[in-house]
């Protein structure tokens, strides 16, 4: 499965987004003087956007650990595992100071202190340790969906082989059961045959022991005791003929 593909990677950048939403609505609640309408619906907006996105973090670690207890059935490996509730946990405390950001704002009065509090709370490091920190960051992430699309793409072409090999045995199964259903159709077409002759075999039987039991009775006990005699003899000649010749 791509990173494309994967369910907590579609989920990961749709929390993502809300999360840089998050921190836009949150400089521009910095910069809003304090005690103004604006600023307290932005403060309401930003604390209902904190909660949401807490709770998809928390649904979002309950389905890593569904996932960490049999890692190989969902694809993955410990390492990834790792990463992925690193990401969480970066979330979360990201999500988590901007809160405690907009909570202390509530409570003191004039926008420097305020601001000064907030940049505490944030605990935002200067510009030159960012850009280097989102530089290696990215690196990292490159490095990681590369090997991961190769991993993915190692794992599909492995499923494309078993499905065709799976493929080939379904057809030659298929070709054994449609020969043995032919078979079977011959083999009853014989039996049906079998059994119209030997229908057929005893009504002449039938026949001849009828007509044999009327000559005899006809005959009578003389007539009986010769034909006897005659087949005797006939027998003695065929057997002479067949064995002495």
């Amino acid at each position: 499965m791509s990173s494309a593909q994967d369910p907590f990677y579609i989920v990961k950048e749709e929390i993502q987004e809300s999360i840089d939403k998050l921190q836009s609505t949150f400089h521009q609640w910095e910069r809003i003087p304090s005690d103004t309408g604006e600023q307290v619906h932005l403060t309401k907006e930003l604390l209902a956007g904190c909660e949401s996105i807490e709770w998809q973090v928390d649904e979002l670690d309950k389905a890593i650990g569904v996932a960490s207890r049999d890692p190989s059935w969902y694809g993955i490996d410990n390492v990834e595992l790792e990463k992925r509730r690193r990401w969480t946990a970066t979330a979360r405390t990201q999500v988590g100071n901007m809160k405690k950001a907009v909570l202390a704002g509530k409570e003191l009065n004039g926008s420097g202190t305020a601001s000064g509090m907030r940049r505490e709370l944030m605990r935002m490091p200067n510009a030159h340790k960012t850009d280097t920190s989102n530089h290696y960051a990215g690196r990292d992430n490159d490095d990681f969906i590369e090997s991961e699309s190769d991993r993915q793409l190692l794992l599909i072409k492995q499923q494309d082989e078993e499905l065709d090999e799976l493929s080939a045995s379904v057809e030659r199964i298929g070709g054994v059961g449609l020969t043995i259903h032919e078979e079977l159709i011959a083999q009853e077409r014989i039996i049906d045959e079998l059994g119209t002759e030997m229908d057929s075999t005893s009504n002449r039987l039938d026949f001849v022991q009828k007509k044999v039991a009327m000559v005899m009775k006809k005959a009578g006990a003389k007539g009986q005791i010769m034909m006897i005699v005659f087949l005797l003899v006939l027998f003695i000649i065929l057997f002479v003929l067949v064995f002495l010749t």
